[in-house]
Formats: C-alpha cells, structure tokens, sequence
C-alpha cells in the first residue's frame, strides 16, 4: 500500500425529505446570496426546484437564478454563471441535478474568484487558490460530483472535454433524496449505473501490491452496483434500491476506495473525446470504452482480471488457465452493460471508424509526452489500437 492523504470534507443529508434542509444548511456553511444552477427542467417539473427556494427564503438567504445545464456541460454557461455571481455578489453556488449541474457548479464556484478564464484550470495553465463554497442537490446516481474534488466541462468551441480537480470544489454539503431519481429515464439511469462501476474500476485496475482491503471495498461496491442495477430496471420507483445506487455513487467516487494505490483513469480520457466528437452520454460511452480498455490488457493482468472475475462475478478460478476466467469476466461486464441497453461498439454508439486515429491523437496526457496511463501504459498507438477494438467487426479478435 503507498503512502496517502485522504480528505472527505463533505456533509451529507442523505434520504427523504433531506431537500427541506438545504436553507438550514446554507446557513451553517455562512451562505447569504446563493446561485442556484440547474438543467433544463426536471427540477422544476418535479417540485425539487420549488422546494428549495422555499426553504431558502424560510431562513431569509436570497438567490438568483440560473438553468439551462446540458449533458456534458459546457464551458458558455459556467462564463454566464461566472458574471451572474460578480454582478450579484453571490457567496455561496448550489448545484441542483445530476453530476452535470453540479460540475458546472463547481467551474462557476471557482471561476467566481479568478481574475482570468476559469478554463486556464481545465487546461491546467493555472490552479485554484480559492473558490465559493458549493453544494449539491443530487437527483441522478452517476458521476460521484456530490463527494468528488472533480468536475468536468466540455468547451465546444475548442473541441475539448478536459477535467480539473481541486480542493476548493469539494461541495461544502450534499443532499441525497433518492425519490427524486424515481422518474428518470431507463437510458439514464443505466448511464448512471455505467459511470459508478467504471469509477470503481479505474481503481481497481491497478498494480500496487498489499491493497486487499480496497480491493474487497471495490468489489463489494461493483457487486451492490451490478444487483442494484439489475432491479432498478425492473423496479425505478424501488426505494431502496434506488438509495444503495446512489450512495454507491458517492462512495465510488470520493476516493474512499482509491487510497493508497495508483490510479488509471485511461479510460477515462478516451471516452472525454467520444464525448467531446459526439455529445455522447458519458455512461454510454465507458460502456463501449471499458470493454475494449480489458481486452487490450488481459494479457499482461491476467491474475487482477482473474481475480476481478471470481470475486464480483463468481466465475470459477481456473487456476490451470486464468486467462480463461479472466475473459469470462470481460464478457460477463459486456453482457451486463447489453442488459441495461447500453451501447458495447461503435457502431452502437453512433461513432465512425474514420474519426479514430483523430480521437487517438486528441486524447489528453496530462502533464505531456505521449505516455497514457499507470495500469498499462499506452502510446498512441495502443490507444488507437484500444478504439479499434470497439469497431463491431473486432469484437472477438482478442
């Protein structure tokens, strides 16, 4: 296990009716003018919207306003948030929605108190020193936003879907009703389902030793999240099924399960320029980049495949021949993701194999060379290789 510093700064009011508490617990983070950003209407369709500025004006906090977050949010409405706040002295951002209100939250929260563009910290040309205390009012169980130091924002203009995590965009509080996921869309929520496991895997897929206890945490997680999955399915309006999504959510993502190990997040980053090509959901493209990112790397981590396999899917440990077992899991994640009616190729997703090398080459290295990744460092070419992959035509040459 390596060394570590570890951080959760989040106050969570997890369950119903915790909606009513966000004017009280505006107050006790010294919240007295508050932008409320939110999407495109779900919040106002169900109520959620309505709920909050009740309370907020019941403890006497003043709010402006501002919609409009579209999937995979962008870069136009955190500058509009930004100015919205120094025009109106706002101190204190709420999220209201799924991980793109939030991240976009998190951008306006920073951006609020940087004299240049808010971009120069997802281009990493610059750090946060500061930021506006936000919070989030979580009602999609995906991205992990309302415990994460992260958000993602898509600039269209520049063609780029670029990340920054920093201390100051840990949301302050998070509230977490699950009734308020009761209504959405199958496609969401399965998206949602594919963003928690890939969370979980970028840290798993790892190869620091003597890291057990994360690793059964890891498991333990994906196993809830591949059961809880699979019922919400069948049953959207299920309580406590939809409350084990979301708090999986969280957990999968506030870096509980990563300490002390060395993380991945390749395919990550080749899934931000499907996004950033395409507009895809995110969810439905880590379904098409997950599968593809194992099948390239089985061969040199056979036994964490194997492993992988035995302990989440309870395959069988062929221990003549693990490589077996390890496959039986790939194909295992593949045919989960196919029974939520997730996209598995790119044909599925909508994506052309013409746009490859050009996606390959986009990929972001952070901090340069052309070098992806830990589990298995990538060059430009696996990469390539690894989009190649999720052409329908080579689903089965590995």
């Amino acid at each position: 296990m390596l060394n570590f510093d570890f951080c959760s700064s989040t106050y969570y009011a997890f369950g119903k009716g915790t909606e009513k508490r966000v004017g009280e617990l505006t107050k006790k983070f010294n919240g007295t003018k508050v932008l409320l950003h939110y999407g495109q209407g779900s919040v106002i369709k169900n109520g959620l919207l309505d709920v909050v500025r009740d309370s907020l004006n019941k403890e006497n906090i003043s709010f402006v306003e501002l919609g409009g977050v579209l999937p995979n949010p962008r870069a136009e409405l955190v500058y509009e948030g930004i100015e919205l706040c120094k025009k109106e002295k706002v101190d204190f951002v709420i999220g209201l929605g799924g991980g793109s209100a939030i991240d976009s939250a998190k951008a306006i929260a920073v951006g609020a108190l940087y004299d240049g563009d808010f971009w120069d910290f997802y281009e990493a040309l610059a750090t946060p020193e500061n930021g506006l205390p936000v919070a989030a009012v979580l009602t999609l169980a995906a991205t992990g936003s309302e415990g994460s130091n992260s958000s993602v924002i898509s600039n269209m203009k520049l063609g780029k879907k670029y990340s920054l995590r920093s201390e100051f965009i840990y949301p302050v509080f998070s509230i977490l009703n699950p009734e308020y996921t009761f209504t959405l869309p199958s496609y969401q929520t399965a998206c949602g389902v594919v963003d928690m496991l890939s969370h979980v895997l970028e840290r798993y897929l790892t190869n620091t030793q003597n890291v057990d206890l994360t690793d059964r945490l890891c498991e333990a997680v994906m196993q809830s999240l591949i059961y809880n999955g699979t019922k919400v399915m069948q049953d959207p309006e299920n309580y406590d099924v939809r409350a084990n999504l979301m708090w999986a959510g969280t957990l999968a993502h506030n870096n509980v399960l990563g300490v002390g190990r060395e993380q991945d997040w390749s395919s990550h980053q080749m899934e931000h320029e499907l996004s950033a090509l395409y507009d895809v959901a995110h969810g439905a493209g880590l379904a098409v980049v997950l599968p593809a990112f194992m099948k390239f790397t089985l061969k040199k981590h056979v036994m964490r495949y194997a492993q992988l396999a035995h302990r989440v899917f309870k395959i069988d440990m062929n221990f003549d021949n693990p490589e077996e077992t390890a496959k039986a899991g790939i194909n295992a994640f593949i045919e989960f993701f196919k029974s939520l009616d997730m996209p598995v190729t790119f044909e599925e997703l909508g994506a052309k194999e013409e746009d490859i090398s050009t996606l390959a080459q986009k990929v972001r290295i952070k901090g340069g060379g052309d070098i992806l990744g830990f589990f298995e460092p990538l060059t430009r070419e696996d990469i390539e290789a690894i989009y190649r992959l999720m052409l329908e035509k080579n689903q089965h040459n590995w």
